[in-house]
């Protein structure tokens, strides 16, 4: 045992020092033999140090010898000890009728469903803090008077949207926790956490193969990890550069965290020093791949992303009618959905979460594009941003809000729907010009102001306002069921699309069409490019004097499309984006197609259709149906 020397210990020292096993530890705060950190940080006083090392054989004593096991390893003490066949699921069917002790780490694991504990998987697992945190005490005797655990997750920093991760022997470690909820990671967009979520789990997972958590890896445990991710023969899934790139980001993020804390004793991912593009020196890991690729980016043109929108989400046959089975549930707003996307190029959370007030309505005398205004905190660069929707599309989404969003809401309505969820806030009042401020009141009268440029995509779910026959959601995308459309799941949409599309494509098209929601934004910068170009340099009779003026007035096509696409850097819009085209000359890209019919020399859907197939050609990544269809489809 070592005699304390610091003025200060952290969740590895404490333990260390003590000569106690990290599980020893644990079960010693659990029981209230080691109190709560007093230090800043969550660390220990010298002081609590040297009276836990003065008690330290009554400490020991009182946890014991042997760790607490989760549910499987308790089976498996079972089996062995009466030899019978225990089956997945007796512990805690055991633990449910009290005959065997459910010994909780934390008060984060009094959250987690047992009831998930036995589902048979023996990784890592991620769980997300529920926006209705309600206490089944009947159901689950083990969380009995735990009727207020919402507020004391509150008190905590943890709130619904963050991530509790559960370890194969279904414990949840404090420190990780405490960096999912109460550290930078905590103010990241939902998808990158998401993301970086199951990267940690690969990377634990990995590591509990060694008999190891995730705060005593080392660099050759991280080296190992990336031959066995990248390189390995044994490895059916092994990943490319990028891929590998992002999960050591996320891998970074954690270990700069728990390094800054004094959580781990070395960091694993070691950094080195480089020279970014502007001459500064910035730090990255050794462990970064070089051969990462610079995208993987796909594209539709216009032609081909309404044959996959037909068929996936409107239900044509190959012949280009609608199917006599197709039921088209919903099919008004799933196709409203991603024509937005294409028209606007907006991100799939920014278009999802799109409040009705939002979105822009057609007005007498027609225009060809409307305009609408992004609210920075729906935003991945968190700015404001002008979007454009073509006059076809708007008309779609306001027959879609006319009908079947309509005949949803009277449902939700007659059925109660609305009054029982769990909170929303009923929008009183919209003030404001250039700024609206959104004036609302809770089911308990409270009352409260929002700028909407403030409202995120979780306050956004529970903006109602007085309808005529009740509340009726803000949020404009709806469920059969009347209530907000979650943006996640318009994944799930349009992979069935695409599973559709192969069915009935099959033998049809040379290749079979696919589309995913960012797809079509890339889609959307393609498309602008090309158009802008087109008008720009060739059908607005330039000379090439003016139209030097003209981009240092308005800036290049390029830099267009970087402002419509809400970019930070114009790279990231050329080299990811529209890497199809970035190296392409002018002169080679605007080629004049074979002249329409009754000529003329303004912008032309045809021409721009031709310039696109050409591209389409000449690059990897951009679907583009042929010309004809094989002759069973045209028969």
């Amino acid at each position: 045992m070592t005699t304390a020397t610091l003025k200060s210990y952290g969740p590895l020292q404490f333990p260390d020092r003590a000569d106690l096993a990290l599980w020893q530890f644990t079960r010693a705060q659990r029981l209230g033999l080691i109190p709560s950190p007093d230090v800043a940080g969550g660390r220990w006083s010298a002081a609590v140090f040297d009276d836990a090392v003065a008690r330290i054989d009554t400490i020991r004593q009182a946890v014991g010898t042997l760790p607490d096991v989760g549910a499987t390893r308790a089976e498996e003490h079972l089996a062995a000890r009466f030899s019978i066949t225990v089956h997945a699921g007796t512990a805690a069917e055991l633990a449910r009728r009290g005959h065997l002790l459910v010994v909780m780490c934390s008060l984060l694991d009094q959250r987690v469903d047992k009831a998930r504990l036995t589902g048979g998987h023996v990784g890592w697992q991620v769980y997300w803090v529920p926006e209705r945190r309600s206490i089944p005490a009947d159901r689950m005797p083990v969380l009995a008077g735990m009727e207020d655990l919402s507020d004391r997750e509150d008190r905590l920093g943890i709130h619904p949207g963050d991530p509790i991760m559960l370890s194969p022997d279904y414990r949840i470690d404090e420190l990780l926790s405490l960096y999912l909820c109460r550290s930078g990671f905590a103010k990241l967009a939902p998808e990158t956490k998401r993301n970086y979520t199951d990267d940690y789990c690969l990377f634990f997972d990995f590591l509990w193969g060694r008999d190891k958590v995730w705060n005593q890896a080392t660099d050759d445990e991280l080296a190992d990890f990336e031959y066995w991710r990248t390189r390995a023969r044994a490895n059916p899934g092994k990943v490319g550069g990028s891929r590998w790139n992002r999960g050591l980001a996320a891998l970074t993020r954690l270990y700069e965290w728990a390094e800054r804390r004094e959580h781990v004793i070395r960091n694993p991912v070691l950094m080195r020093d480089v020279i970014g593009r502007t001459g500064e020196v910035i730090r990255v890991p050794q462990a970064r791949a070089k051969d990462a690729k610079t995208s993987d980016v796909h594209w539709l043109t216009p032609r081909t992303f309404r044959l996959w929108m037909n068929v996936g989400l409107r239900g044509y046959t190959a012949q280009g009618v609608p199917a006599a089975d197709w039921v088209g549930r919903l099919e008004d707003r799933n196709a409203g959905f991603a024509d937005l996307l294409l028209s606007s190029g907006m991100r799939l959370t920014e278009a999802a979460s799109l409040l009705t007030i939002e979105m822009p309505r057609t007005r007498l005398g027609g225009a060809r594009y409307y305009s609408g205004r992004l609210a920075p905190a729906v935003t991945k660069s968190k700015r404001a941003r002008t979007f454009y929707a073509a006059a076809p599309v708007v008309g779609g989404v306001e027959g879609y809000m006319e009908s079947s969003r309509a005949d949803a809401i009277r449902r939700a309505q007659a059925k109660g729907r609305y009054e029982r969820l769990p909170q929303i806030r009923l929008v009183t009042k919209v003030a404001g010009l250039r700024k609206k401020v959104l004036h609302w009141r809770d089911q308990d009268g409270v009352e409260g102001r929002t700028p909407l440029s403030d409202a995120d995509v979780a306050e956004r779910i529970t903006l109602f306002i007085e309808g005529p026959a009740g509340p009726e959601p803000l949020w404009l995308w709806l469920n059969e069921s009347g209530l907000p459309f979650r943006p996640a799941s318009w994944e799930n949409v349009f992979r069935t699309a695409s599973l559709r599309c192969a069915e009935v494509l099959d033998g049809v098209v040379a290749e079979l069409p696919y589309c995913t929601p960012h797809m079509a934004r890339h889609s959307f910068a393609l498309f602008m490019l090309v158009v802008l170009h087109h008008v720009v340099d060739l059908r607005m009779g330039l000379t090439p004097e003016e139209r030097r003026d003209f981009r240092l007035l308005y800036g290049d096509p390029w830099r267009m499309v970087q402002d419509l696409l809400g970019h930070a850097q114009l790279e990231t819009t050329r080299e990811i984006y529209l890497a199809p085209v970035s190296d392409l000359q002018l002169r080679s890209l605007m080629a004049d197609p074979e002249p329409v019919e009754g000529g003329g020399e303004g912008w032309s859907q045809d021409r721009v259709t031709s310039l696109l197939a050409r591209i389409a050609e000449e690059s990897e990544g951009i679907q583009d149906i042929e010309a004809k269809l094989i002759p069973a489809a045209s028969a």
